[in-house]
């Protein structure tokens, strides 16, 4: 399509009555079933790692997508791997694999007012009796999935000084919002209108990225790229104003997760880098990941320098690395795809072989076959 064609697919007013083709778009956006396409796309990799033999992976999101085409992706990935330790960490719901279980949680630190998540990893029989937590997440999965809500109804209310600050920051002029507001509408009487049978893991916030990413072939890119750039600054918003205080508190969390006999990490170490001061009782601190790779030096040294004052009576902090794969981008078709997220691999942290950090690691004695060792022990305690 010609740059100037797609000024023709802009609509002066869209139909706010809900077509089959949209009731068809919604329901493939939520659906959990793989075609075989989608299938051929999870276990072909673009890129193999023949050299990498040990395997550390405690913080990826199988999402939807099914195990044993992620053990094959896993396998083409890592040929040669001889030692692992790999745990998935769905957001708020536990997930098993290969003995282990795992959970990535969001909570709320009081000390600073922000919200910030936990890894917490178990060997599988030491949740036998974890019904405690099993409802703390179960509260925390229903709250967070109600942020998507918030979103909709931030769009379609509207929430005047979200809608604003959002169409400033993206240049989105009346014609946008309006075509953006009666999608959402749609969008909206939709999840009601199948609400039963909507699977309750396609109820968060992508689910509009990818419902508009479905408009593409009837509007064109660029009219759907200035949607998604406004629907991202409306979620911003969103987020940040959203309500902590009915999330369990980090404390609370930690507590239980010790009790049951699990292992905790703090990831997203650029964004959650005060509870560092916060001295939590944790294993160990995630020290990059692909959305937080600027202080991985500093952050080593600061962990080297917390153990040698701790002294070696106590446990030492580890160095983690988390990949923070979410495999449903996976699913994707190559043109819908987000290029970095889609990228990421469930195992691959080329920090680790990076020369400049290796040396931090050296003087902090750490590198990925020790944590694999002592973090699997810790577990087995």
């Amino acid at each position: 399509m010609h740059k100037t064609d797609w000024l023709s697919l802009v609509p002066d007013k869209v139909s706010e009555e809900i077509s089959d083709d949209d009731e068809r778009l919604f329901l493939r956006v939520v659906s959990t079933e793989l075609s075989p396409e989608e299938e051929s796309r999870v276990v072909t990799v673009g890129h193999a790692f023949p050299k990498q033999e040990s395997v550390l992976a405690v913080h990826w999101h199988p999402e939807f997508v099914p195990k044993e085409l992620i053990r094959k992706r896993i396998a083409a990935c890592f040929p040669h791997k001889q030692l692992d330790l790999i745990i998935p960490t769905q957001h708020n719901a536990l997930t098993s694999w290969n003995g282990y279980t795992g959970v990535e949680v969001d909570c709320y630190s009081r000390g600073f007012n922000q919200k910030v998540q936990l890894l917490l990893h178990f060997e599988t029989p030491k949740l036998e009796h974890a019904d405690v937590l099993r409802s703390m997440l179960r509260h925390t999965f229903k709250y967070r999935s109600s942020q998507l809500y918030e979103f909709m109804q931030t769009i379609t209310g509207p929430v005047a000084h979200r809608i604003e600050f959002a169409a400033k920051e993206t240049g989105a002029n009346e014609t946008l919002i309006h075509f953006v507001q009666v999608y959402v509408g749609k969008i909206e009487t939709l999840l009601q209108r199948h609400e039963s049978s909507v699977p309750p893991e396609s109820i968060k916030n992508k689910l509009l990225r990818n419902f508009f990413d479905g408009l593409r072939a009837d509007y064109g890119d660029p009219w759907i790229d200035r949607a998604q750039t406004f629907l991202t600054a409306v979620k911003r918003t969103v987020k940040e104003e959203f309500p902590l205080r009915y999330f369990y508190r980090t404390s609370e969390v930690i507590e239980e997760a010790r009790s049951l006999g699990g292992g905790i990490v703090i990831p997203h170490p650029e964004q959650f880098w005060p509870i560092l001061l916060a001295e939590y009782d944790v294993d160990g601190y995630e020290v990059w990941n692909p959305q937080s790779r600027k202080y991985t030096k500093f952050l080593i040294s600061v962990l080297n320098g917390k153990n040698k004052r701790r002294g070696p009576s106590h446990r030492p902090l580890l160095v983690f690395m988390g990949d923070d794969t979410h495999m449903a981008e996976k699913l994707r078709s190559p043109g819908e795809q987000d290029p970095i997220k889609a990228s990421r691999e469930v195992g691959f942290q080329p920090a680790w072989e990076d020369y400049e950090i290796r040396k931090e690691l050296i003087l902090a004695n750490m590198d990925r076959t020790r944590v694999i060792r002592e973090y699997a022990a810790r577990l087995a305690g």
